[in-house]
């Protein structure tokens, strides 16, 4: 199996703002509950105001990936687009610790988000104009595999690097946070370095780019568009990815284990998700891509909806690990399908509606976790997994079956 090596940089990108998103979601609130900020806090307590700070991350990223996908589009330029979110994120990394109020970490995080929303549009808009309908899935699975690393690995660091502080560097003391944050930029400037030496934008982008684009939610004749079923999709995987963290406390009660078993069921999933996707993009691009989009939600389905019943540490570990699997066999051949779908110089604009979905999936999943769980521990398992039957059958009944690969 060949991959594009550009594909392997862009995913090398993305590993980069992923680890440093993954390592702030920790640092952050550890940095505000040490009374690292200051300021007027109008009333809230510390653990919202944290969660304000980390959520305006995913608000922002979202609200901005439309509107930059289809500029990027017109412009033709991407590669120009990667680029300058990662600037982003190298100076907002840096900026956290001259912050000193709640309102100054709000606005880095919020900037932060526009600067990957950028990113993110521009990457994946650049792989699928890399590849053909031959190896689009694969590519895709490459791509996502190396986001996920970035994503399991960043809060490992970030634990050890908070804990261990402060450090001796060069002659000077430097505490946790602040090499946390610094670790976080020099991540994304090693992005920079690898997309700015591999990484051009194909010549036959800035011929299609002037196209005006326009979606629709439905096709016009009753149903659903397939880009926005497929971003429907996205939608409810990254919920049933990201509300498992949320409820940490919750599982921990319940199976009488500690935060080293929690993190062990959390990598679980990177794990095979990570192992799973290049693979399943591979044979999505030989068998086709919707059904594996289906199979990959009906397989998640009854690995969410028994989390909320299980009753030993191993058992959810093993099932958050075929969660991994199901979600790998659906997120890079969605994409991938999505992608068969853009013309015209529109791939930004159009694969945006599963990027976009995909973080509005992830902001709202621990935004709704936390009242259905007080109804019932297995509640937001249920509804998950519900909700991942329901996507299945979006997919099945809105999206054409695909005759490109397969």
């Amino acid at each position: 199996m060949t991959v594009d090596r550009r594909v392997v940089a862009l995913g090398i990108a993305r590993l980069a703002d992923s680890f440093g998103n993954a390592l702030l979601i920790v640092a952050l609130p550890l940095y505000v509950a040490s009374g690292g900020v200051g300021g007027r806090t109008l009333g809230f307590s510390v653990a919202v105001l944290s969660g304000v700070v980390l959520a305006a991350f995913g608000v922002f990223d979202a609200l901005v990936q439309p509107a930059a996908g289809r500029l990027s589009d017109r412009l033709g330029r991407r590669r120009a687009f990667v680029l300058a979110g990662l600037v982003v994120l190298v100076g907002t990394d840096l900026a956290f610790l001259a912050a000193d109020s709640y309102l100054g970490l709000f606005a880095a995080r919020a900037v932060q988000g526009l600067g990957v929303g950028c990113t993110v549009t521009a990457s994946v808009a650049l792989i699928n104009e890399y590849s053909t309908p031959e190896d689009r899935g694969v590519n895709f699975g490459v791509f996502n595999a190396l986001r996920l690393v970035g994503f399991g690995v960043g809060p490992l660091v970030a634990g050890v690097l908070v804990d261990g502080g402060p450090y001796a560097l060069l002659g000077h003391t430097v505490g946790g946070f602040a090499l946390s944050f610094d670790v976080a930029a020099a991540a994304a400037a090693v992005g920079f370095v690898v997309v700015l030496a591999l990484v051009r934008d194909p010549a036959s982008t800035s011929a299609a780019a002037s196209t005006d684009v326009a979606f629709a939610v439905t096709d016009g004749a009753g149903g659903l568009d397939p880009v926005f079923a497929l971003g429907v999709a996205t939608l409810v995987l990254a919920l049933g990815i990201a509300f498992f963290a949320a409820i940490e406390p919750a599982v921990n009660a319940r199976l009488g284990q500690g935060a080293a078993a929690f993190g062990a069921q959390f990598a679980a999933f990177v794990a095979t998700f990570v192992c799973t996707q290049p693979l399943a993009g591979r044979l999505s691009d030989r068998h086709g891509r919707k059904r594996f989009v289906v199979a990959g939600l009906l397989v998640t389905a009854p690995t969410l909806l028994l989390q909320g019943v299980v009753t030993t540490p191993w058992g959810l570990g093993a099932l958050r690990a075929l969660q991994g699997v199901g979600a790998a066999m659906a997120f890079g051949p969605a994409l991938a399908l999505a992608g068969d779908y853009a013309s015209g110089g529109t791939d930004a604009a159009t694969l945006s509606v599963l990027t976009t979905a995909f973080g509005l999936g992830a902001g709202v999943g621990p935004v709704v976790a936390g009242p259905l769980s007080a109804t019932g521990f297995a509640v937001p398992f249920a509804v998950a997994a519900g909700l991942s039957v329901l996507a299945a059958l979006v997919v099945h009944t809105q999206v054409p079956d695909d005759g490109v690969a397969g």
